[in-house]
């Protein structure tokens, strides 16, 4: 496969470096190289089978548009830009085109996500979430965290559950949710030891949607990598 990364900050540097490892040929873009989208045309994605966007959420934004809109595919790992989601979604369908995205390309997120659904079939407790990230995270709460609260919310509609956000020197990401109980307390937690989980994530999800036309978010096909 021939990969493109759109990103050369931290994790889309790694998202680079695994897909080297993993066999595929790599070619990436910094924000100044691609200002809005102004390198996503026809011919620089000739030949490109997946385009992988770890940039920021304005960025991601007019990378999807100019890349589906050309009928390409992409993974998206950059948050903060879900409002326009049913419009990305309907794009990809519309241009037969490509769309894979997700809060948090992390295997053992998508397992914490799967116990957090397990935990919140519990009656009579309360459930509060915690997440702490590098200070150069620009969104807050996270979307991981976001994703675990409406995980909550599905178990337990009308339940008010907290997010407290903390952003702490090069955090690589912090998940806990507690559920507390008149007796007891229970808590789920994921730390992210380094940028690797989420970068072979990515890759490992640009390497499912090649060839494939439709819109999925990572949490529907990860059990299929």
């Amino acid at each position: 496969m021939l990969i493109l990364v759109l990103g050369k900050g931290k994790t889309g540097s790694l998202v680079a470096q695994v897909a080297r490892e993993r066999g595929h040929g790599v070619r990436a873009f910094d924000i100044a190289e691609n200002e809005h989208a102004s390198a996503l045309t026809a011919p620089n994605l000739a030949g490109v089978d997946v385009v992988i966007d770890f940039t920021a959420p304005e960025a991601a934004l007019e990378n999807m548009r100019a890349v589906l809109a050309l009928g390409a595919r992409i993974v998206v790992g950059t948050t903060g830009w879900y409002a326009h989601l049913d419009e990305m979604k309907a794009l990809a369908i519309r241009r037969h085109a490509g769309l894979l995205y997700g809060t948090n390309f992390s295997i053992g997120v998508q397992k914490l996500f799967r116990l957090t659904a397990s935990l919140a079939q519990l009656e009579g407790y309360t459930f509060s979430i915690a997440e702490t990230h590098h200070i150069s995270k620009l969104d807050a709460p996270s979307g991981t965290a976001i994703t675990l609260r409406e995980i909550v919310a599905a178990a337990q509609p009308g339940a008010n559950v907290e997010i407290t956000s903390h952003r702490v020197g090069d955090a690589k990401g912090e998940h806990i949710v507690t559920s507390t109980g008149p007796d007891d307390i229970l808590e789920l937690r994921h730390n992210a030891l380094s940028r690797r989980g989420f970068a072979l994530g990515a890759v490992r999800a640009a390497e499912w949607l090649s060839g494939k036309s439709g819109a999925w978010d990572f949490r529907e096909i990860f059990d299929q990598l």
